[in-house]
């Protein structure tokens, strides 16, 4: 694909944070986006400013924690927007707390959100790349994935699992012209820090911003189509992870 060609990106967790900013900086780089998230009176306001920009832009409301539904809702987006050239799986939760204070349910939510819809959302995409030969999916996991945290036993299995999914989807499909990034970033100053499942006190002003993780995402993706960056690994340089 060069770089002339119209793009299209579908961006997950769309409404604050690294979807919002990665939503931005492809529209400033002349990609449409489509917008998934459950917050959709924040989603309406990023299509918007997309649109301000000048790209086509649709927000789609949709709870990806309801796994049996994404890959149907999935596939009708991609069949309303247009080919999706991009899928960027950023949507995600955080969970602290000890494994053995884990009840079932909680393990569940945090899995089902971090790593099985991410898996479906891809699915939904994955037949259209191949049938077009050309593809780019970049899947946010987090240094949690490289690095177990005490305290944070859900999220790293789930971020884990995330990175190793990551890995075997690319060495599937890279003979069909598919390539598949995982970024690990560390800890991002994101609304993340505020959600009732996270119970820690950092020093955010030395986090990444999430406008650092997007410019990575957006330089990714628009690597030479002969190119990927499979696994990133992106760090604040202020002494926090």
């Amino acid at each position: 694909m060069s770089f002339e060609q119209k793009r299209r990106a579908l961006i997950t967790g769309a409404s604050s944070g690294i979807g919002k900013a990665t939503a931005l900086a492809f529209a400033k780089a002349g990609i449409d986006v489509a917008l998934i998230s459950r917050s959709g009176g924040k989603l309406d306001e990023v299509a918007a400013a997309a649109k301000e920009i000048g790209v086509e832009a649709q927000a789609f409301t949709m709870d990806l924690s309801c796994v049996s539904e994404v890959q149907t809702k999935i596939e009708a987006i991609a069949d309303e927007f247009g080919d999706i050239d991009i899928l960027v799986n950023n949507a995600g939760m955080g969970y602290t707390g000890n494994l053995s204070e884990t009840p079932l349910e909680d393990w569940q939510q945090v899995i089902n959100l971090n790593l099985t819809s991410v898996f479906v959302c891809m699915m939904g995409i994955l037949p259209g790349m191949r049938q077009r030969g050309t593809g780019t999916i970049v899947n946010i996991a987090s240094i949690a994935a490289k690095q177990a945290f005490a305290g944070w036993g859900a999220y790293c299995v789930s971020k884990a699992g995330l990175l190793a999914l990551s890995q075997t989807l690319a060495q599937e499909e890279r003979n069909h012209g598919i390539r598949v990034t995982a970024i690990c970033p560390g800890a991002v100053n994101t609304e993340i820090w505020d959600t009732e499942t996270v119970h820690v006190n950092f020093d955010r002003d030395k986090m990444l911003t999430p406008e650092i993780v997007a410019q990575t995402i957006l330089h990714t993706v628009l690597l030479p189509q002969q190119a990927v960056i499979e696994e990133l690994i992106l760090m604040s340089n202020a002494g926090i992870l």
